[in-house]
């Protein structure tokens, strides 16, 4: 049984314009006894940018940014959402979805001490979901569900919409020395090695889209995760394994409900499952969780580590930043129970 604290809300929209609607899905990493966050923010106009909280301990906030600090300077991103962040030999990766009105791309910027950030552009080349379904459909073990989300797509933004890729972030370490990155085509979450981000040519994910299959770390399963699974927060190295917090998606008759899922990942290749439980990890029970910008949310999407304890911030119905805590060594062995 795992005992889950629920610690409250750390972070709520302001009167500043550019978070004036919600500020939720947030990037954490600890250094030192700080945590630093770097969150989505939200205005009236729908323009979403990337704010910044020092926090103090897992729970203290001692700062917050009064401006944007990465924020749209390029066609290709209109709008900057849903930052993920990881310290990977010695640079801080941090990646997010570039949003241009109508398609989404994966970007990242690097930065040396967490105040200074590098854009460093697009990671997935411009792929139509036609072009990505006449590859897939060559996939000998392929679903057929990645072709009713590539229909929905096309039936909702555009013929011509780009390959809707979310939910990226990389592991904090090279696995068989090469990086590993988390994305999500619907609806699976998969993963994708390369030696260097140069090598992400638009011939390198054709060619990886051929056998796409090969490379999905978890799919849906159960109950909570219906619709589908994206990644969540990036994966903790534990002597058990990779362990992946993620969000999944049902959409019954009283809508869309967003919860959070815990998976076991082998740590010499994350597309072996050692765990995946029936259950969710938490639900949205709050009325915060429940009301907001989106109702029925909870997004996790950052994690740090205080002594035993694991703390998982999340977005809160689109509105709001979140926390909950764990015992970490009480949830490996939940996990891991035969």
């Amino acid at each position: 049984m795992i005992t889950i604290n629920r610690e409250g809300i750390i972070l709520e929209p302001t009167e500043l314009e550019f978070e004036n609607k919600g500020v939720f899905n947030p990037a954490c990493i600890r250094e030192g006894q700080y945590v630093h966050m770097f969150y989505r923010a939200w205005d009236k106009h729908n323009r979403s940018t990337i704010g910044y909280s020092k926090l103090d301990g897992p729970l203290k906030v001692v700062r917050r940014a009064e401006k944007p600090i990465l924020f749209s300077e390029f066609e290709y991103e209109k709008c900057l959402e849903d930052p993920r962040i990881v310290l990977l030999d010695g640079t801080y990766y941090l990646t997010y979805v570039a949003y241009d009105g109508k398609n989404t791309r994966l970007a990242y910027a690097t930065s040396k001490d967490l105040k200074n950030f590098e854009k460093m552009g697009p990671i997935l080349p411009d792929i139509t979901y036609d072009e990505a379904e006449d590859i897939l459909r060559t996939c000998p073990a392929i679903k057929e569900r990645y072709f009713l989300f590539e229909s929905y797509f096309k039936d909702i933004v555009a013929k011509d919409v780009l390959l809707w890729n979310k939910n990226t972030f990389l592991f904090p370490k090279k696995i068989n020395g090469k990086f590993a990155l988390i994305h999500r085509i619907l609806p699976d979450i998969q993963v994708i090695y390369f030696d260097d981000f140069k090598d992400l040519t638009p011939d390198f994910w054709r060619d990886y889209l051929k056998i796409l299959p090969s490379f999905v770390v978890l799919e849906s399963r159960y109950w909570y995760e219906v619709r589908n699974v994206g990644g969540g927060c990036p994966p903790i190295e534990t002597d058990k394994g990779w362990l992946l917090i993620y969000h999944g998606v049902d959409d019954l008759n009283v809508g869309r409900i967003y919860r959070a899922g815990v998976a076991l990942l082998d740590k010499n290749d994350p597309t072996k499952v050692i765990s995946h439980p029936k259950e969710p990890l938490f639900s949205p029970e709050t009325e915060w969780e429940k009301k907001g910008n989106v109702n029925n949310v909870v997004f996790p999407s950052g994690t740090v580590i205080f002594g035993k304890r694991l703390y998982i911030y999340y977005g809160a119905a689109d509105m709001r930043i979140g926390v909950i805590s764990l015992d970490i060594n009480e949830l490996l062995d939940e996990l891991t129970k035969k």
